[in-house]
């Protein structure tokens, strides 16, 4: 039976690089997007290389969660989830002195209960050894100016992931740090700035795979330094 991977926010960036290589190895996808446009021509690609289920939707909705875990039983369960999905905030990004609390709701609804929730959910059809890894951020761990919404929100995320690894020992949990890459987020997070000497989002693609392949640990990892180093972990 082929591997089975879902992944949120699969339409463009670092979720679209890492389905193509995942498909490019004969894994099956289950891949969702807000933009239906966007993940149309994406699922319409990876088709090319591997069976696809691609749901437009919004993560933070229960409605569309559910459909994702009815696709992924469907296809005989997941060996991996790979929570990508996240949403900046406002741009640029305000100080915490001047958030609007309804608006920050709604980047920790989608960026730290929407992935638990989707866990919740897919519990049930994760195969033996499968992994969960939560795409996170160095501003989940460093505290930046402007960055206290979207990286509480990271934090979350964070410590969701790392009391899931503690409560399920016989999967693996990663919170992984993918770094500054040329993405559309990161041009929306500094508006007016040249983003484009950022790292493709493919560079830090072959992190993720190793902790896909690998027998490394529940665990935080640097994508990009778990290439260079062969370690990675922080």
């Amino acid at each position: 039976m082929p591997r089975t991977a879902l992944i949120t926010g699969a339409s463009r960036g670092l979720g679209l690089a890492l389905a193509r290589a995942l498909a490019s190895d004969g894994w099956q996808l289950v891949v969702d997007a807000r933009g239906a446009d966007d993940l149309g021509r994406a699922a319409a690609e990876l088709e090319e290389r591997t069976t696809v289920v691609a749901l437009a939707g919004d993560i933070g909705d229960e409605t569309h969660r559910q459909a994702l875990a009815a696709a992924a039983a469907e296809l005989g369960g997941l060996d991996a989830l790979v929570h990508n999905a996240s949403i900046l905030g406002p741009s640029p990004q305000p100080a915490l002195a001047d958030y609007p609390l309804e608006v920050l709701e709604r980047v920790y609804a989608i960026n730290a209960l929407a992935p638990l929730r989707l866990t919740q959910l897919l519990l049930s059809h994760l195969r033996p050894g499968a992994r969960i890894v939560a795409v996170t951020s160095d501003a989940a761990v460093e505290a930046y100016e402007g960055w206290g919404g979207y990286g509480s929100s990271k934090a979350a995320l964070e410590q969701l992931a790392a009391v899931l690894a503690t409560e399920l020992p016989a999967l693996r949990v990663y919170r992984v740090d993918p770094g500054d890459m040329n993405t559309r987020m990161q041009a929306d997070a500094f508006p007016g700035e040249d983003v484009s000497d950022r790292p493709p989002p493919e560079d830090s693609v072959p992190g993720l795979l190793r902790l896909l392949d690998g027998d490394l640990p529940s665990g935080r990892y640097q994508a990009r330094a778990l290439v260079a180093t062969g370690v990675g972990v922080r």
